[in-house]
Order: structure tokens, then C-alpha cells, then sequence
């Protein structure tokens, strides 16, 4: 089992920056990748950013790239995934999730994964 938190979310003025954290538990030997999806309510949950348990190589959605970053953290027993969120559009106003999976193929396919969490809400007003 992998237990994910999202946190940090909130509310933000087009052009602001938020750092979402995922804290990830649990047995995450075999959950080695890491991927941010995020799902307005009258949209299809949408990937964002997506990164393997080595922190190499970052995988984002064309449209993110520039703007969004992924990172983890595995130091010292802590294992958090980050996205930096810079220069925020009403666009991306969102419940925002971390997903774990194993045998991953298609990154940003949400069936793909196996573990989720309950999601954080950014809220982005213009």
C-alpha cells in the first residue's frame, strides 16, 4: 500500500506562484514514478508532470513546460514530490493530484496508476 498527501494548494492571482508537496508512504519500492494530474470539474483529469523515483528524467505536458516544474525529494527518509507552479493562469485553477504507479507506460494516463490522493484545490483568480 502508498499512502499520498497533496498539500499546499490555495488561492492565487493570475501571475502568482504556488509549491504544491505530495508526501508519499508507505511500501513505495515498487511505486517508482510520481505524476501530478489535475482535473477541472468540466474537464477530463489532465496529466501535468510526472517523475520516476531517481528524480530523472521530468516528463510535463507541452503546455506546462516552462511554467511548471517537478521535483522529489528523497533525503533523509523523506520522500516528497513538489510542483513549483510559476506565472498561474485562471487556466490552471484545478483540484490538483499525485498518483503512484508501477510499470508505468503511459505517463499521463490516469488508469495507469494505482495509488492516488484525496487532491488539493488552486484556485487562480484574474
Amino acid at each position: 500500500q502508498v499512502h499520498l498527501v497533496e498539500s499546499g494548494g490555495g488561492s492565487v492571482q493570475a501571475g502568482g506562484s504556488l509549491r504544491l508537496s505530495c508526501a508519499v508512504s508507505g511500501d513505495t519500492y515498487n511505486s517508482h514514478r510520481i505524476t501530478w494530474f489535475r482535473q477541472d470539474p468540466a474537464k477530463e483529469r489532465e496529466g501535468v508532470a510526472s517523475i520516476n523515483r531517481y528524480g530523472i528524467p521530468q516528463y510535463y505536458t507541452d503546455s506546462l513546460k516552462g511554467r511548471f516544474s517537478i521535483s522529489r525529494d528523497n533525503t533523509n527518509g523523506k520522500n516528497t514530490v513538489y510542483l513549483q507552479m510559476n506565472s498561474l493562469k485562471p487556466e490552471d485553477a484545478a483540484l490538483y493530484y499525485c498518483a503512484a504507479g508501477e510499470s508505468v507506460v503511459y505517463i499521463f494516463r490516469p488508469n495507469e496508476y494505482q495509488y492516488w490522493g484525496q487532491g488539493t484545490q488552486v484556485t487562480v483568480s484574474s
